[in-house]
């Protein structure tokens, strides 16, 4: 490293986002840009590790070469750290926004420190790499003559189609959303992933040869999602095309399916009240303030507004901070979030050693803006969701939980009780479920016979083993959410990744694609 003595010099200083204060009056980035100065100190902290776990199964999923790249910062080499950061992940611009960064929980200066910045520093590259006009479209010098098509344009998707792409194959990713993104574009609100930075690099991709269909779904009519979306795209003049599977698959020399895990989770189904208005899942909530966003500003009243509203958010996670935070810019009375868990420790626990993912208690960007604004942090722990409470108009007007106690489980039944006497009814116009969910919409599976397996207990997902990402079905490849189950972002570009090259052999015989967590151009597979 270039300053072997830097961990024991400088103290871990991330990267400030904006006041929350200020940051709630609108959707723009939550970021804040640091100078070089303390970016060269922050990635002087980084060990000269025996064995850099951050790059390991445990820390980064693609493998970033993450050591390499502090190093050639701390030096001022940011064009050669732009070219190590690229040669494992195809958008570090994604990653260093919405990762939540497992690599510095595997950081081997966590163990007696707080770790290198190391999604700071990942992010930092990229934005100076595209200010500099570094980043720029590579078209493949050969076309191969295969076609593949791809059906889905979330992060999954777009990482295959690049290496695809470059590896000479035509490629023609479909979206049946009227933006290409996937998750990236509407899943993930514009103060985290603003969609400039998204459209960026998809006009690269185009540039380089990628063909994209939008506002075409793969599949019936009749499987055609209802709700929101549709009723907007169709307000909005896009006409939505249907294509069978099997006529992409017969066009095509192979057919790869990321559509992700769209399928909601509802642990609320058989609560009373749970049919009152008012009640939406938290994608619904999330792409709607998007696309209106994107649209016209909000101006088109499309969205599903929290404005004066006591808003209730059921589950955490990401989804549930980003519904928090989006809630808070529409001017909610209040907002709260249910976490049926109980409360995460400040420091790693026993049974969560290093170097696994700390599960600990954090503090969210949306959770500092909630206590910026109402004096207190939003989240309510240990807390079960018992029957909705309605209005004479069918309206939600409130929530009663009861309290649990995770440390009495049920013989034979709940990892919990409930606590006597701790009924308690809440305020709630508004009532957003952020409680993950349960695999892939089925029917273009069904379509076209697939296999489906069962990892995850009630979780169903389409059957390929990853590494081959091959199907039941011959010319037919699964990747990302929907083969593995709802995950991050880098997990999806690691699937991607994984599967062009999976296919590239299928088609080849061979391929010089690497596989995830192998730089670019330093193996070869042939069969």
């Amino acid at each position: 490293m270039g300053k072997p003595t830097g961990f024991k010099e400088f103290s871990r200083a991330p990267v400030p986002y904006r006041e929350p204060l200020v940051r709630l009056q609108d959707y723009n980035e939550i970021f804040t840009t640091a100078d070089a100065d303390h970016l060269t100190t922050q990635g002087a902290r980084c060990m000269d590790c025996g064995v850099p776990f951050c790059q390991s199964n445990h820390g980064c999923p693609i493998d970033n070469l993450i050591p390499e790249w502090n190093d050639l910062i701390y030096n001022g080499r940011w064009e050669d750290a732009l070219e190590r950061l690229h040669k494992t992940n195809n958008f570090p611009e994604f990653t260093g926004r919405t990762c939540p960064a497992p690599c510095e929980g595997s950081c081997v200066l966590g163990i007696t420190d707080p770790p290198v910045t190391i999604k700071n520093i990942e992010n930092a590259i990229i934005d100076h790499g595209f200010a500099s006009g570094w980043v720029q479209a590579r078209p493949p010098a050969v076309r191969t003559g295969k076609r593949v098509a791809v059906v889905g344009s979330g992060p999954s998707g777009l990482a295959a189609a690049a290496q695809l792409n470059q590896a000479g194959h035509l490629v023609t990713v479909y979206e049946r959303a009227d933006r290409i993104g996937g998750l990236l574009m509407y899943g993930i609100p514009n103060m985290k992933l603003d969609k400039g930075v998204v459209e960026r690099r998809i006009d690269l991709l185009r540039e380089e040869g990628i063909q994209f269909v939008t506002c075409t779904h793969i599949g019936k009519k009749d499987d055609f999602p209802s709700g929101h979306m549709t009723q907007i795209m169709e307000e909005r003049g896009c006409s939505i095309e249907f294509i069978p599977p099997d006529q992409l698959l017969e066009n095509n020399d192979a057919l790869l399916l990321c559509t992700g895990a769209t399928r909601p989770f509802d642990p609320t189904a058989k609560c009373p009240g749970r049919e009152l208005a008012g009640i939406h899942f938290a994608m619904d909530f999330l792409t709607r303030n998007t696309k209106s966003l994107l649209d016209s500003q909000l101006e088109d009243q499309n969205c599903i507004s929290a404005q004066g509203s006591n808003v209730i958010v059921i589950g955490g996670g990401d989804t549930g901070a980003d519904c928090i935070g989006t809630s808070l810019r529409h001017g909610c009375n209040s907002v709260v979030n249910f976490e049926l868990l109980d409360t995460p420790p400040v420091t790693r626990a026993a049974n969560n050693p290093w170097p696994q993912w700390p599960r600990i208690y954090r503090v969210d960007y949306s959770h500092a803006e909630a206590k910026a604004q109402f004096g207190a942090d939003p989240r309510s722990y240990s807390i079960l969701t018992k029957e909705f409470l309605g209005d004479d108009n069918g309206h939600v007007r409130g929530v009663r939980t009861v309290e649990v106690d995770w440390s009495q489980p049920v013989a034979g039944g709940a990892p919990f009780q409930e606590v006597p006497d701790s009924e308690r009814v809440w305020p709630a116009e508004l009532i957003l479920l952020a409680t993950g969910f349960v695999g892939p919409e089925t029917p273009i599976g069904e379509m076209l016979d697939l296999q489906m397996q069962n990892p995850r207990g009630n979780w169903e997902t389409f059957q390929a083993e990853h590494g081959e990402f091959a199907t039941s079905v011959p010319k037919v490849f699964a990747a990302g959410d929907c083969r593995r189950g709802q995950s991050l972002v880098v997990w999806a570009i690691n699937e991607g990744r994984g599967a062009a090259r999976a296919i590239d052999l299928y088609l080849q015989g061979t391929t010089q694609l690497p596989a995830p967590g192998i730089p670019q151009g330093t193996t070869a597979i042939s069969v």
